[in-house]
């Protein structure tokens, strides 16, 4: 039995790639692990304010010093961080925006690596004290990325990937449902991506 954080950050609903993929690789884990529980999280239904300087300077004052102001400020990310913290999986699904994530999920890590509570610096360097998760990220695109003479251009993968294993979270297997936007590949692109779901 595992619990399940389904991160949504595609506007596209039923549309959407990456959801459908997202929901196939959950099919998947739920059947490897009978019991498995999964929450969602929709960046899209309820974004994640993008970063301003009350939340900042909230996150650098001790707790025993924050105002009921500083708290109501980092509010939201007090709470993704503890559906983190709570989750054995995560599953982060991301569309490709110009080469990248979409700004809700861009917004909701900003929320999330916060030092001291999901990383600290000391001596040795940095180290993540997000432990123990798995991670998936499922990315949608429209053109192939993942080889071939677009793949540098696929900013994707090493931003959640180098971010994730900022905070800890380094077991992390990319999945692709790609050239969703190509005439002769995007007919059979998500049954080709299902199929290569790998737990």
């Amino acid at each position: 039995m595992k619990k399940i954080l389904n991160v949504i950050s595609s506007p596209r609903g039923g549309e959407s790639y990456s959801i459908k993929l997202a929901d196939a690789l959950i099919e998947k884990l739920q059947a490897a692990y009978p019991g498995s529980t999964v929450q969602v999280k929709d960046l899209t239904k309820k974004a994640f304010p993008h970063l301003e300087e009350a939340q900042i300077a909230a996150f650098f004052t001790p707790e025993e010093h924050l105002t009921p102001e500083s708290k109501a400020a980092i509010r939201h990310s007090d709470e993704a961080i503890a559906e983190i913290m709570d989750a054995d999986i995560l599953v982060i699904g991301a569309p490709m925006y110009n080469f990248n994530i979409p700004s809700t999920l861009k917004a909701w890590l900003d929320h999330i690596a916060r030092r001291g509570v999901t990383f600290s610096y000391s001596e040795q360097g940095p180290e993540g004290l997000v432990k123990n998760k798995k991670a998936y990220i499922v990315i949608a695109s429209g053109g192939i990325y993942s080889e071939g003479i677009m793949q540098s251009y696929d900013f994707i993968v090493p931003y959640l990937k180098g971010i994730l294993g900022f905070i800890g979270i380094t077991d992390v297997t990319v999945l692709r449902v790609e050239g969703v936007g190509l005439p002769n590949v995007k007919d059979t692109a998500l049954e080709k991506a299902v199929s290569n779901i790998v737990l």
